[in-house]
């Protein structure tokens, strides 16, 4: 499994990679959404999952959402929103444009890791 976590805070990059590792994946990080939206040019084959912020620098998270879903390469690849945006209206838009989950910050890493394996059409992650 590869991730693609798209953040401004290398913080929450270095949380959502142990959640990954958690589940044996691969993490790709981009800071920003133009950066993103570069590193999908190449990578996007093998991306299973984007985990995406609301508020960035240079693209926000909702305009690189309506950018992923509106190109046919990209418009499979199921999408996150990670964010502090809490805002019912918020959550509905971006199930609206295509998101298939959605994560509130703070979160818990046991809270990730259900919300990735959820995404991923795997259901809930049991600690065995």
């Amino acid at each position: 499994m590869k991730v693609l976590s798209v953040d401004d805070s290398a913080m929450i990059r270095k949380i959502i990679r142990g959640a990954v590792e958690v589940l044996d994946g691969d993490l790709l990080e981009a800071s920003d959404g133009i950066e993103a939206l570069e590193l999908l040019e190449e990578e996007y084959r093998s991306i299973d999952l984007i985990l995406l912020d609301w508020n960035m620098p240079r693209l926000d998270g909702m305009e690189v959402l309506k950018k992923l879903k509106a190109d046919s390469r990209f418009r499979a690849i199921p999408v996150m929103m990670v964010t502090t945006e809490s805002e019912r209206s918020n959550i509905v838009k971006a199930i609206q444009h295509g998101a298939v989950h959605y994560l509130v910050k703070p979160f818990t890493i046991q809270e990730l890791v259900k919300r990735i394996m959820e995404s991923l059409g795997k259901g809930g992650y049991k600690n065995d």
